[in-house]
């Protein structure tokens, strides 16, 4: 069996989660999605190489396994993150444009969910909570740096089109204000590029979840919008070279400047 998650670990207090960059998908699970579910098109393409080396010390922990098999930044209670609007569950039902993913009598069940959870779900998150744990013991403070992209256009989700960068602190709760204000003194500079703080997205779980700024760890949801590093937002979404070094040098800034801050932080 693959394993679920796949941590190298770094000296600095800045930590890289990469839940949803997994492709993998057990055969048994495979074989109960349809053809729409088996383009794993909600995958957040080549984010896990967008941020390769930018922040040489870092922390990484990243989930091997797709979003449809079991969602690692959804609450495993199966509580909604945004109530009234759309969104994907625990264990999608269907993409996001709102179409089936499963075959007909093929959808999850509780016991899937179950079985998911102690499978996948509960060892990333085990992973997680340990390097937040390690990170903190040595720095005094940990900073958790979600990484996410999504589609830029999904008008099951969002009406137009979704901003470049888009920073999620669940309204100021999942950090201390300077680092919201750091990541966003990086993106508002940034020549071509928009943004949104705590719009669409505010944060997911694993943000939502391990944000206690009062304890020393500080948590940020990054989510990029594809077209800023995909030659398009479709079938083979191709890694493109050009658009990811012009967004990469803004990535290294933010890293480098969360980083910075946690150390003037912790005096």
């Amino acid at each position: 069996m693959t394993d679920p998650v796949i941590v190298k670990q770094g000296s600095s207090p800045v930590i890289l989660g990469f839940p949803h960059t997994g492709t993998f998908v057990p055969p048994e699970i495979q074989a109960r999605l349809n053809d729409n579910g088996s383009l794993l098109a909600d995958t957040d393409w080549h984010v896990d190489r967008l941020y390769d080396g930018l922040l040489a010390d870092a922390t990484t922990v990243k989930a091997t396994f797709h979003r449809y098999v079991i969602d690692a930044n959804r609450d495993p209670s199966g509580a909604s993150l945004y109530p009234g609007q759309n969104t994907t569950g625990l264990i999608p039902e269907t993409d996001f444009d709102g179409k089936p993913i499963w075959k007909d009598g093929e959808e999850p069940t509780e016991a899937d969910i179950a079985a998911r959870i102690e499978a996948y779900h509960a060892p990333y998150h085990a992973a997680l909570a340990a390097e937040i744990a390690r990170v903190k013991a040595e720095h005094g403070i940990a900073i958790l740096y979600d990484c996410h992209s999504i589609r830029s256009h999904i008008p099951f989700l969002f009406a137009g089109k979704l901003p470049d960068f888009n920073i999620g602190t669940n309204l100021g709760v999942t950090c201390a204000p300077e680092f919201e204000a750091a990541v966003e003194s990086v993106v508002s500079l940034a020549p071509g590029y928009d943004h949104a703080v705590n719009g669409r997205f505010k944060g997911g779980w694993t943000t939502r979840h391990y944000g206690k700024p009062e304890t020393g760890v500080h948590a940020i949801q990054m989510e990029l919008a594809q077209s800023t590093h995909l030659k398009t937002e479709a079938p083979p979404f191709a890694f493109d070279e050009a658009k990811a070094e012009k967004l990469r040098s803004h990535l290294q800034d933010i890293l480098e400047r969360i980083e910075r801050l946690s150390f003037s932080a912790r005096m």
